[in-house]
């Protein structure tokens, strides 16, 4: 049996992709900060037979990251897909003209450097598997930039470059990457953006490995606000 590993695991998309690809039969690797978050979101999967374990990782902390994923292969077995989706913190959304060089180290770290690490650290257990599934998980501004969101709309686009290009690298070896545009909010109540719609979405994005970007919902027309 393979591992499900998501990084930014919570309790909205987090767990309900974590339900949805535990319900395929596969284990399920839960990276965050918060060992009390793993705990809570471990036992309710446990509550539908899910085997699911909690790893202490940082976005910002590369070493954290790769030890994390490791030590979840090790435990839980490989690694054969990856979700990337944590939430970017609000200070990396600041206005472009208020926006300074240093502001971007952390964006572009959280977003680039973030995922470039996880992928190494899973790619060599995906490549024995023979097969594997890259899922990149990101808002409108990664396709769209926003000035009022700088931070986010640099670094989203150049994680969507990043995961594009290993589309096409790693096509050839039956890795799937993939990415989920997500342009609007992520509610409960929305018909195309609850968290188990998109959970669901990711896991189509999984098993019929086509193309490369898809959306969770039109993206708005930016003249007028219509799809």
């Amino acid at each position: 049996m393979t591992t499900f590993a998501i990084v930014g695991a919570g309790p909205g998309l987090g767990l309900a992709a974590a339900r949805r690809f535990g319900k395929a039969g596969h284990h399920v690797a839960l990276l965050s900060r918060s060992p009390q978050h793993q705990d809570n979101l471990v036992y309710e999967l446990a509550r539908e037979d899910i085997d699911a374990r909690g790893f202490t990782a940082d976005v910002l902390d590369p070493a954290s990251l790769t030890a994390a994923l490791q030590e979840a292969a090790e435990k839980l077995g490989p690694v054969e897909i990856l979700q990337f989706s944590p939430v970017p913190r609000g200070d990396f959304m600041k206005p472009v003209l208020d926006t300074t060089a240093a502001d971007l180290d952390d964006p572009l770290a959280f977003s680039v450097k973030g995922p470039l690490t996880c992928v190494n650290a899973v790619l060599p257990g995906m490549r024995e598997l023979g097969r594997g599934t890259l899922l990149f998980v990101n808002g409108g501004s990664a396709v769209r930039p926003k000035a009022g969101v700088a931070g986010t709309s640099i670094a989203f686009a150049a994680e969507s470059a990043y995961a594009q290009m290993l589309h096409t690298a790693l096509a050839d070896e039956n890795i799937h990457a993939t990415q989920l545009i997500v342009p609007g909010a992520i509610s409960p109540d929305s018909a195309t953006s609850s968290p188990e719609k998109l959970a669901e979405l990711l896991y189509g994005l999984h098993t019929d490995r086509k193309g490369f970007r898809h959306y969770a919902e039109p993206m708005p027309d930016p003249q007028d606000g219509t799809p």
